[in-house]
């Protein structure tokens, strides 16, 4: 594998997850986070995702990984679009049902998550749609970073299906581990959904869609389960 390569999976692997912890401990060190504040954050990321994707999409197409193995050239008829939206909004569903789930749960992780959601959920029209192009944006950047270019080079190393499944989910649950143990379990089993319908489809169009709602269903219903809570519980 080209040093280039390792690179990246090091920034994926080791970095990422680092700089998500970083960027918990500030947020949660403070006592609340502005609407400018908030739009400082999401346009940041954004800006952050592309740019990394950029580069990785570079690299990878200049070292001859064609766009067909990063799950860019088949973009499916209306069966693959019906499919993806079909697949998103159950996704989305079961989401929404989990937050709900997570809003009345105790725990230290619950807890954590309820914390991270005061300061980074939209509260307003102002920070909503902002927030909508940064869960657009993780969408596909995320997915084309762990399913388009890890996917693509692990399958050319050699390595089989399932371990290539296994391998770029436990990736992606290591750069949510800001959101604690349930955190990284939690999108470890997302990524291995998102890994088999991108092998089944054979484009990463499913899996954005599905990643994207996913982010705007947090956005929506976070505020609604988390922080009525949160502001219960500071009285």
């Amino acid at each position: 594998m080209p040093w280039d390569f390792w690179l990246i999976f090091f920034f994926l692997g080791i970095v990422v997850p680092w700089r998500g912890a970083v960027r918990l401990k500030k947020l949660l060190a403070l006592p609340s986070v502005s609407t400018k504040e908030k739009l400082v954050l999401y346009g940041s990321t954004i800006a952050g995702q592309w740019v990394i994707t950029g580069f990785v999409a570079w690299r990878a197409l200049a070292r001859g990984l064609s766009s067909s193995s990063l799950g860019l050239a088949n973009y499916g008829g209306p069966s693959t679009i019906l499919g993806s939206l079909a697949l998103a909004a159950i996704a989305g569903a079961l989401h929404w049902l989990n937050l709900r789930r997570v809003g009345k749960s105790p725990g230290k992780d619950p807890e954590l998550m309820r914390s991270l959601a005061c300061r980074i959920f939209p509260v307003n029209s102002v920070e909503l749609l902002p927030y909508c192009a940064l869960a657009v944006t993780a969408g596909v950047c995320e997915e084309f970073l762990y399913r388009g270019f890890a996917m693509g080079v692990l399958f050319r190393v050699g390595f089989p299906a399932w371990a290539v499944v296994i391998l770029t989910a436990a990736l992606f649950g290591l750069a949510h581990a800001y959101q604690g143990r349930s955190g990284i379990l939690g999108t470890f089993v997302m990524g291995i959904l998102f890994g088999v319908v991108r092998l089944a489809y054979d484009t990463l169009v499913p899996v954005m869609m599905m990643h994207a709602i996913v982010d705007l269903v947090a956005g929506i219903a976070g505020p609604h389960y988390f922080l009525p809570r949160v502001a219960e519980e500071q009285k």
